[in-house]
Formats: C-alpha cells, structure tokens, sequence
C-alpha cells in the first residue's frame, strides 16, 4: 500500500506554508490572495502525485460525511436489491455514497442499525420501516436527521416517503380478472402484516370485488410458514378459485411450486412485483411492476432537500405502478 500523501508533504515541495495549500485545494486561493503561478503550481503537483484529501477531516470540517445509510427488509430480495443499485446511482449522481444492509424485518435490528449509523454521523437514512419503528424515527426526526421511508410508512408518524400505489395497483389488477365474466371467484393470497403496503394492497382488491358485488376470497401466510404448499393448495383449489392475485412475487412462487408437488392446475392469476423469470415461465405471468427507477430517484431528491435545508416541509410522493398484461391472466 502506497503511503498516504499529506497537505504537509505537498507544501513541503511546493516551499509554501501547509495553510497555503489548504486554502488552494478548498478554492480560496482568490480570496486569500494567493497569486495564480502558486495556485497553478499546487493544483498541478497535486493532480501529479494523486493527492485525496482525508474525508473524515473533510467531513468534519463541512459537517457533511457524503454518506446515506440505506436500510432494506431483505438485500437479497430482488425488488429491494434493483432499488438499491438505483439509489446507489442516484446517490453517486450527488456526490453521495451508500451504507446498506437488511434488518430481516426485525425491530431490534433495525433500531441497532440505525444507533451505529448514527453514530458515524451519516448524512442522512433511507428506511424500509419494521411495524415498530416509530419511536426510532420520530427520535431521528427530533435530532433533526434527514430521513425518509420508502416501500412502506408508518402512519403515526409525520415524514417523508416515497412509496408505490399499491391500493390502485391491485384495485387495477383485480378488475382486470374481473375482466373475464367467467370468473366468479378471484381470490387473493397476501400475508400477516400490518405494513401499510399490505393493507393497501389487500384494500384495492376489496373494493374491486365490491363493486362486482361478489364474494372475496383472501388467504393470508406467514413469512416462515412451513405448510404453504398445503395452504395454496387448500385455498385454490378447495375454494375452486378462477383467478387469483399474489401480493407479492415469492407467493406467487410458493404457489408455483405448490401447483408443481400437488399436480393442480393453476387458475389466471396476477402476481404483484416483476421477477426476471415471468417472461420465460410457460405461460408468461401477468404482474404489477413497480416504478423502480422513479422511486430510487424520487428517495434521493428528497432527502437531498432535507439534507440542504433542514426546513424543507415533508414530502410524501406516491409512485403509480403499470400492470404488464402477459398469458397468465388471459
């Protein structure tokens, strides 16, 4: 590793002074009245031999440390993992970096990250929130800690967020199976959670069903659960459902599987998230794709702001979602 070069060493073969040099690469040359040889002199040895200013001198000079802590339910998940490649982008696009990691949905976790987070004096927090997050929030928000919640929002809380329209999304969704006037019974597979993005999702289904004035037919799943091969199962094929709409990507998997290990024909269905393998799967699944991009840029811009001006009023920005007609829902 090669040793670190220090504004002393540049001064020292410059012959100047070490505060001459600080105020030359801090853009003070004019104002301090430093004459354009000297100034031109430094700039150039100091491209020649690489100079990289310490960036914790940096940042506690500024105030500013150029750095975000991105906190995700689950990196591995290919929606969160698309949304964070976006942000990372979008954060580079302003001279940000990107700290992230997953908190598993796991309120201790997510309250353990933060702290260290916070303790590295991170500029500010992107958070998918645990349903028990608020206090840790509103305590970033008290210590005046830009921060915003995205892909879901905690409804005691005032702040920012970017999040989907997951209500008109299935409420779209939805009456697209209704579309079909053979299909009386169009369920819905969802899991426990009291997340909003859940609630709105199972919400826009209801109301579509209403309207049909028919009977809802919902299944909810935990997370871990281990007989979900029954349940799907149980609820398609007991219900003798003609359509249904999985309310997240993975459902929609389980109970491909499940369709697979139990030999049941899958009705129409609609799965809620794009996957990379829904445009090879025979027949191609129909699926409510979220504006990744538009999202990963709406969380920057915003906590940019609050980053800028701690008096900026909170934003809360609703991303609509399109729904890709493919052969699964026909």
């Amino acid at each position: 590793m090669k040793k670190r070069i220090l504004i002393s060493d540049i001064a020292r073969a410059m012959g100047v002074s070490i505060t001459t040099v600080s105020f030359v690469l801090n853009g003070k040359a004019e104002e301090k009245r430093i004459s354009e040889e000297v100034t031109n002199r430094i700039l150039a040895y100091v491209e020649k031999v690489g100079y990289k200013p310490n960036q914790l001198a940096k940042s506690l000079r500024s105030g500013e440390t150029k750095l975000l802590g991105l906190l995700v339910e689950d990196i591995g998940n290919p929606f969160f993992a698309n949304v964070a490649k976006h942000i990372e982008k979008e954060a580079y696009k302003n001279d940000y970096h990107i700290i992230y990691c997953s908190i598993a949905n796991d309120d201790n976790r997510a309250k353990e990250l933060i702290d260290l987070f916070y303790d590295r004096h991170i500029d500010g927090f992107i958070i998918t929130p645990t349903d028990n997050l608020s206090p840790t929030v509103r305590m970033l928000i008290q210590s005046k800690i830009p921060t915003i919640l995205f892909d879901r929002y905690l409804t005691d809380v005032e702040t920012n967020y970017v999040v989907s329209d997951n209500f008109k999304a299935a409420y779209d969704a939805t009456k697209h199976l209704l579309e079909n006037k053979n299909h009386q019974k169009v369920g819905l597979v969802s899991l426990y959670s009291n997340q909003t993005q859940m609630r709105d999702r199972m919400e826009g289904y209801r109301k579509a069903i209403d309207e049909s004035r028919l009977q809802n037919f919902i299944q909810k799943i935990s997370l871990d659960e281990d007989m979900s091969n029954d349940i799907m199962h149980d609820f398609i094929v007991g219900n003798q459902l003609d359509a249904v709409l999985f309310s997240t990507n993975y459902l929609t998997i389980s109970a491909l599987k499940s369709s697979k290990e139990k030999n049941f024909t899958m009705p129409k269905f609609i799965s809620f998230d794009e996957h990379t393998l829904f445009n090879l799967y025979e027949p191609s699944i129909t699926s409510i794709s979220q504006n990744i991009k538009e999202i990963a840029h709406q969380l920057i811009k915003v906590l940019i702001k609050q980053i800028s001006s701690k008096d900026e009023p909170i934003r809360q920005v609703v991303v609509p979602c399109e729904l890709k007609i493919r052969a699964s829902s026909l």
